[in-house]
């Protein structure tokens, strides 16, 4: 029974009309859409049961979620839960922090944490979502972190999110989660069908909302392949814009860049991404691991094919300090010694540089602790740059040891690993003169890697296994047979400035003095900021 009002208790009544009148709207229809826009995240409508009070964190979180700055959104999230404790999409979209579809990862035990704060129970939950829409987002997430292996509630949350859009066909929200559900699914493959399923729902939010983060990001992800990447273009020209204040944002559009081998456009984007991330961490007192190294990987493997290596170098000395816990100007950042991740990406730069300087060595990092692929990398560069300077016993050590970790360690579908390890036992069997042994076992490798889907950025096999190939048919005298490999690789990674010389080597040795200009002229274009002193290559002469 209710009390009567005195009037100084008015207000809090008023507020107490205001929660009924909201939740009663929000039981009997939908709620009036609401266009909220943060200028350095994004724009977005997402109506909800939530107090007023606690919009601007959940909006807030919504966005960072969108550009997968999970730990941010989390924060937010939280916020707008300690605002309006039953806050049912604020529970929901800290739970959504915990799963990173792309990065195959997900924390299901704490997600599931975060729901119970809620309420204690799937069915509590589900019973207190204060209206359908509603209720239809906490199913979907209840089946994302309930029962069963991954990939199975992976594939059932599609369902469920496929089926929300298609109730609320109005909600951007959900048609845009629905769209990053397909591209869960993919599980690290690389389905085109299922890629350009997401693409044509994204779009449809895109063309809605051209500010919405998410439909801009998921754009991206769906076209980032060679073939692909033109549709992606649009996307990638405003994500930057519309997320200013999210470091992947930033990076994102570099996806669309790469894969079209537009490396000036790369080096902007990931140095943009990487000042971002390392204003947060000034800004949030953090340590060093707060960094977005996989920019600053991206952006090194961008100025290598621009010929602008010692920008390269330094980032290379750069990754070396934060292993060290300390950052180019020598400030401590805590976590010296690196991560096993930092360790990782350092591999993965120093294998880059040697490769692309054509043997330029540099001392290898401790690996302990690192993945196959970061200590497949590392042997491989070792091994490589020591054929490139006549080391046999160097290549012969770098070589075993990396086919006795492949063959301890390889799943069968470590492609990757298995690929650079016959690479770098050809190139010991060519400097023993076994050449068509080395022929056969390179033949292998790209028969292997030309079976994998296209990849998006820099390569994972850090010398594609098509240009090494050709490299080593051109150095046997068969440029015919290395033009169509040289032509493979370049298929895989458009306007890659070694396949480009090898092309243009392979075509002079044939007499084709066309595709030598064609080839050369790319080269100049692409080398046109180039260090002092870094010519052409000799076929270019």
């Amino acid at each position: 029974m209710l009390k009567s009002v005195k009037s100084g208790d008015r207000p809090q009544f008023l507020q107490f009309l205001r929660a009924t009148a909201l939740i009663v709207l929000a039981i009997s229809a939908p709620l009036p859409a609401q266009v909220v826009e943060v200028p350095e995240l994004g724009r977005l409508e997402f109506p909800n049961s939530g107090a007023a009070e606690a919009q601007q964190a959940f909006i807030r979180g919504a966005l960072l979620l969108h550009s997968f700055e999970y730990e941010d959104a989390r924060e937010a999230f939280q916020e707008a839960r300690s605002i309006d404790p039953d806050f049912a999409l604020a529970a929901w979209g800290e739970a959504m922090t915990h799963n990173h579809p792309l990065w195959r990862q997900q924390d299901r035990e704490a997600a599931l944490e975060a729901l119970a704060g809620y309420a204690p129970t799937r069915e509590a939950r589900l019973a207190k979502a204060p209206s359908e829409r509603e209720r239809g987002y906490l199913e979907a997430v209840e089946i994302l972190y309930g029962e069963g292996g991954k990939e199975e509630r992976d594939a059932a949350y599609e369902a469920a999110m496929a089926g929300l859009a298609e109730r609320y066909p109005d909600d951007l929200e959900a048609r845009a989660f629905y769209a990053l559900s397909i591209l869960g699914t993919t599980q690290g493959v690389r389905d085109f069908r299922a890629f350009m399923r997401a693409g044509a729902v994204a779009e449809e939010v895109f063309d809605a909302n051209p500010r919405h983060p998410g439909a801009a990001h998921y754009l991206i992800h769906s076209y980032d392949d060679p073939v692909h990447a033109p549709l992606g273009l649009r996307a990638a020209r405003v994500y930057a814009s519309i997320a200013p204040a999210a470091s992947h944002a930033q990076h994102m559009i570099s996806h669309i860049f790469v894969a079209l081998g537009r490396w000036e456009s790369s080096v902007d984007s990931n140095v943009r991404a990487f000042e971002v991330s390392r204003e947060r961490m000034e800004r949030k007192g953090l340590g060093s691991s707060a960094l977005n190294f996989h920019a600053l990987q991206w952006l090194q493997y961008s100025y290598l094919q621009l010929g602008r290596w010692e920008e390269a170098r330094r980032l290379l000395e750069d990754m070396k300090g934060y292993l060290q816990g300390n950052d180019a100007g020598g400030h401590d950042h805590g976590g010296g010694g690196g991560s096993n991740r930092d360790r990782w990406y350092h591999s993965t730069m120093r294998a880059a540089w040697v490769v692309e300087t054509g043997g330029r060595d540099v001392p290898a990092e401790s690996t302990e602790g690192v993945s196959l692929h970061g200590r497949a990398l590392s042997a491989f560069a070792t091994g490589y740059a020591a054929a490139r300077r006549g080391d046999v016993s160097t290549l012969r050590a770098a070589s075993e040891g990396l086919s006795a970790d492949v063959g301890a360690e390889a799943a069968e579908d470590d492609v990757v690993e298995r690929v650079m390890e016959k690479s770098l036992r050809a190139l010991l069997l060519l400097a023993e003169e076994r050449h068509d042994e080395a022929l056969a076992l390179l033949a292998q490798a790209a028969e292997a890697e030309g079976a994998l889907p296209l990849e998006y950025g820099p390569p994972a096999i850090v010398k594609p296994s098509h240009e090494l190939y050709g490299e080593v048919l051109i150095e046997l005298g068969r440029p015919q047979e290395a033009r169509q490999t040289f032509e493979q690789a370049l298929s895989r990674a458009p306007r890659r400035t070694l396949s480009l010389a090898g092309l243009a080597a392979a075509a002079r040795a044939q007499g084709d003095a066309e595709t030598v200009a064609r080839a050369c002229g790319e080269l100049a274009s692409i080398r046109a900021d180039a260090d002092q002193g870094l010519a052409l290559p000799a076929a270019c002469g």
